[in-house]
């Protein structure tokens, strides 16, 4: 398997199907359009999942965790060691994601994808790593060009089987100290929106500390001159083994027909990425929620996507990708048991 098989095997999404979720959906006991996003969801699934009665029974989340070396530059307001320490919590069930997880009944799966660690993780916790940590971006490119290609296709591998073990959604998170660096110059390289309009606080900086972020992802630009139009060498230079991870779980999860939740900012910049090497994977692609970081609704304009919420939320994790599942679900569950206007005997307005 290669990354070029996978992306030649991601199908447009089924007109058919659609059209025919529309129909049902204009016939349902309410007014046309009247469940707005609702509708939508319910005729993009039509269409992912080539039936106009989709359906979702099994849920599950992936909370890709790696490091940054950019942390050298001192850009963040928490120690790299955090990555570390919030993997062992995922592990024991106490963040977040795990919290919202259960809610939601998703499955949190816990890839370690570069965590600059030597700690033997339990068993719950996957491990992918490629290396520990990606190179400082100042100093030198973030990966190697194998690096970003194997960090894609573990990610991709963990799509598929996900797939193949019967989870017909999957939603993608992020763990990584230094990780909104990364993401916000894969932002200002694709979307070509200057750095400061893309650069946010990430996990609190102060205003001093966002102007040197800011600085630091200008010179990063400057010094790796990344190519846009050839996202694996974006990646490579300026991006995160998280990211690439995330990247290759939408591939994969699409090259089998199941949707994508995205997160937040990180996992929005991880799309770039997907959607650049694999533009059909973007049918695919539901966004969650908008984040506060500044970057996000750049990287969601650029993809054309609409969030679901709105909460103020920039945690990662995964988080808003699980708040939003129960919404999904619904669209599906109000496409197909919702009684149309001739099975409950409800006239229609006039003209039909």
């Amino acid at each position: 398997m290669d990354i070029t098989t996978l992306i030649r095997s991601i199908k447009p999404l089924d007109a058919k199907s659609q059209k025919q979720a529309r129909i049902r959906q204009d016939n349902l006991t309410k007014p046309k359009g009247s469940l707005g996003r609702l509708e939508d969801l319910s005729i993009q699934l039509a269409g992912i999942y080539r039936t106009a009665a989709p359906k979702i029974t099994k849920k599950a989340i992936f909370t890709m965790a790696a490091d940054h070396g950019v942390c050298a530059e001192g850009i963040s307001a928490y120690p790299p060691e955090v990555t570390a320490q919030m993997v062992l919590n995922f592990a024991s069930g106490g963040a977040a994601i795990n919290v919202l997880g259960r809610h939601v009944g998703a499955d949190v799966i816990v890839v370690d994808m570069g965590v600059a660690s030597d700690i033997s993780w339990p068993s719950s916790i996957v491990s992918k790593k490629v290396r520990k940590g990606t190179r400082n971006m100042m100093r030198e490119p973030a990966m190697t060009s194998s690096e970003a290609s194997d960090a894609i296709m573990h990610g991709a591998e963990l799509g598929i089987n996900a797939a193949e073990n019967g989870y017909d959604l999957i939603g993608i998170g992020d763990m990584g100290i230094g990780n909104t660096t990364a993401a916000s110059a894969l932002t200002a390289v694709f979307t070509g929106r200057p750095v400061a309009e893309v650069t946010g606080r990430g996990t609190g900086i102060d205003e001093d500390g966002l102007l040197k972020k800011i600085k630091v992802v200008e010179e990063v630009i400057n010094l790796r001159r990344p190519d846009p139009s050839r996202p694996l060498d974006v990646l490579q230079r300026v991006g995160g083994l998280e990211i690439a991870g995330m990247a290759g779980v939408i591939i994969g999860a699409a090259s089998r027909g199941v949707p994508i939740v995205l997160d937040g900012f990180i996992s929005s910049s991880s799309a770039l990425i997907a959607a650049g090497l694999a533009p059909e994977s973007k049918s695919y692609m539901i966004a969650s929620h908008r984040s506060v970081e500044k970057g996000h609704r750049a990287i969601l304009d650029y993809l054309g996507l609409e969030p679901i919420l709105d909460l103020r939320m920039r945690l990662g994790e995964g988080t808003g990708a699980a708040l939003a599942m129960n919404i999904i679900e619904a669209s599906c569950k109000i496409l197909n048991e919702m009684a149309t206007f001739e099975s409950a005997g409800v006239s229609q307005k006039d003209g039909g």
